[in-house]
């Protein structure tokens, strides 16, 4: 005989209570293991790709593996001390930036920025204010990371964890499933095909989205010259998750940057310009559609207000857990409204119902 709904919902709620009980106790030390829980899986669709081509599961793991530690060591050698340098040399000129805004606004506009004026000293305290808040949260960012994640745990416990994960990933699912209560096991099977999609599609799809238009626009502003193109490139592609948010920022930077680099030289303002145009056209009619999907069902605005709730709770270890956790909520609030449409409270008993 199954369990009455109220008794199965107080155990559902107790082990969503223990979760959340552990997730905020044991934050940092979990965190290694969700990051290696996370690579694992966005890792899993290439192994079983490579399965397919007839690799054991042991050799696609370290096939992926050894890839992996390639582009990691040339990220190492030859991007990661560039975007850095670029990042403090970024924050060092930023006063110099903004005091060549203000000449170029005395020049033009005399009445704008007159002695003493509102906008004067609020150009000059924003680019002072970027040189030393810049450097100090580069700093602490930097202190937060060290102790969150320290050495050991980057380099050797969240690629073991993601090795043996990755390897026996299949095996897991397998033996979650069988442990589903049999009276719910079809419920469940479909809720955690329909999370698996949305998840898919977001974090494998806009991850390869981002990196891809991170890599084309940081390529492009390096082509054409422009200072501290590396960065803007990064940042526009990290951002890219967000519609129009990554296109926005990056080619308000971008061409900030490139009036004040290449004032008089319209070609080259114009050509940044159109990077950022072609970049925004190909994530909207190639990249997205091909690699995202028009249905995944995770708004924008409610993927913000779950990292913002759980970063908040749980720190960075609820930033890692948001969008999992957002992308189940959405599915199962969906589910909700689908039984609750099917049911006697909202169809009543008549037999005939205006449609809306």
């Amino acid at each position: 005989m199954a369990l009455p709904v109220r008794t199965q919902l107080k155990y559902w709620g107790i082990a969503a209570l223990i979760f959340a009980v552990v997730l905020w106790s044991l934050g940092n030390v979990l965190l290694p293991f969700i990051l290696g829980g996370a690579i694992a899986y966005c890792l899993d669709p290439v192994a079983d790709w490579l399965e397919r081509l007839g690799l054991s599961r042991a050799a696609a793991t370290a096939v992926i593996t050894v890839v992996t530690i390639l582009i990691f060591v040339v990220m190492v050698l030859a991007i990661i001390p560039t975007l850095v340098n670029q990042t403090v040399s970024l924050f060092n000129t930023a006063p110099q930036v903004f005091r060549d805004l203000q000449a170029f606004l005395s020049e033009k506009f005399p009445s704008v920025l007159t002695e003493g004026s509102v906008v004067r000293e609020t150009i000059t305290s924003v680019g002072t204010a970027i040189r030393d808040k810049g450097g100090e949260l580069m700093n602490t960012a930097l202190a937060s990371v060290a102790s969150l994640l320290s050495i050991v745990t980057l380099f050797v416990i969240v690629p073991v964890v993601a090795v043996y994960l990755l390897l026996d990933w299949d095996r897991m699912v397998a033996k979650i499933d069988a442990m589903i209560p049999l009276d719910h096991r079809a419920t469940v099977r479909h809720l955690a095909r329909e999370i698996d999609r949305v998840l898919a599609g977001f974090i494998r799809g806009m991850g390869s989205v981002c990196m891809i238009l991170g890599v084309y626009y940081a390529g492009a502003l390096w082509l054409v010259g422009l200072q501290f193109g590396l960065v803007v490139g990064v940042v526009a592609g990290m951002l890219t998750f967000i519609p129009y948010v990554g296109a926005i920022v990056g080619g308000v930077l971008a061409i900030g940057l490139a009036l004040f680099q290449f004032w008089g030289d319209w070609v080259w303002i114009i050509v940044v310009w159109a990077i950022f145009q072609s970049g925004q056209f190909i994530e909207g009619n190639v990249l997205t559609p091909r690699l995202v999907g028009n249905s995944v069902g995770l708004h924008p605005v409610w993927l913000l207000l779950a990292l913002s709730v759980f970063g908040s709770l749980f720190g960075f270890v609820g930033l890692l857990v948001a969008v999992p956790v957002a992308a189940a909520l959405g599915v199962v609030a969906r589910f909700l409204v689908d039984r609750y449409k099917g049911s006697r409270l909202y169809l009543g008993l008549g037999q005939e119902h205006d449609e809306p």
